[in-house]
């Protein structure tokens, strides 16, 4: 078991399932099933996910002063994360409204309160550094200083950046430049996606760059190797919910990374474990365990 130190946006979330993106204007749409309500965000959902793998996972986030810490467990997932390192700090808790359709195009309404200008205990973080091996963080502006802390005690580095558009690439310089793993979406991209990625891994020189590429797969870049491949998406389940995906594939990654160091290996049940859970509403919902995996890839792969 790997200890993992997740830090990032804990938000309140609907989810909404539409027939298309861009939404076409009616009064009122009525369908059954369409909405569902929660907590998320994408390093809630990483952490979910590896405590569902079987790490020890500390979860650092903030809410709103008038939330209680037990938000953190409301998704009556089987498994619970520890609420010590939830602190109400924010006038009120991040919220977000998804939108998603079948083709896997989203569209993300966000509020992040005041998150952008409230400092996280960095104390209470450092207290957490004995023992753990990876820091998975996102790129919230709170999340500066402890990925600091985590570089000074030498721990790896996993961030997500969703969004990257290069108009804000200054104010991600400081996660590109220090992340060892790095997990990027092609969301925003209008150019070749080889380039790109090739572009990040001659700049920044992560050990790993995987770029999601919904429907169509992922690229992963391997700095070790040299190589820059495509993977085609696996299926083990019928679409039901895309939001999430990319979470689950990355936590996954970094899961079977950190304890075989093969990224071929690593990136297949990746590929499995997020192939399932968007089979399942909720972006927290519909993870395999690891003999779930292992059955699954004899199935599709035979190395």
């Amino acid at each position: 078991m790997s200890k993992f130190l997740v830090s990032g946006i804990l938000q309140r979330e609907t989810i909404v399932k539409i027939d298309e993106l861009p939404i076409k204007y009616q009064p009122v749409t009525d369908t059954f099933g369409s909405i569902h309500s929660g907590v998320g965000g994408d390093s809630y959902n990483e952490a979910i996910a590896l405590k569902w793998l079987g790490d020890e996972v500390s979860f650092f986030a903030m809410i709103g002063t008038g939330e209680n810490a037990e938000i953190l467990n409301s998704n009556n997932n089987d498994i619970e994360l520890d609420t010590s390192f939830i602190l109400p700090k924010l006038y009120a808790t991040p919220a977000a409204v998804i939108f998603y359709d079948q083709t896997r195009k989203q569209q993300i309404f966000e509020d992040i309160k005041d998150s952008r200008s409230i400092e996280y205990d960095l104390d209470l973080f450092k207290s957490q550094l004995k023992g753990a091996e990876m820091l998975v963080t996102a790129n919230a502006n709170f999340c500066r200083p402890l990925l600091q802390a985590a570089l000074e005690d030498g721990k790896k580095i996993a961030v997500n950046i969703r969004k990257f558009k290069y108009e804000t690439e200054q104010y991600n310089k400081f996660f590109l430049e220090n992340a060892d793993y790095l997990y990027l979406s092609d969301d925003n991209l209008d150019e070749d996606p080889y380039d790109f990625v090739k572009y990040i891994a001659e700049k920044y020189h992560p050990e790993i760059i995987i770029l999601g590429q919904g429907a169509d797969g992922l690229i992963l870049y391997s700095e070790r190797e040299g190589t820059y491949a495509h993977f085609n998406p696996v299926k083990t389940n019928e679409i039901v919910n895309t939001v999430g995906a990319g979470n689950a594939l990355f936590s996954c990654f970094l899961h079977y990374y950190n304890k075989t160091g093969d990224h071929n290996f690593s990136i297949k049940n990746a590929l499995l474990f997020a192939s399932y859970k968007i089979g399942f509403m909720g972006t927290s919902n519909g993870f395999m365990t690891e003999k779930e995996i292992e059955d699954w890839r004899s199935l599709i792969w035979k190395t």
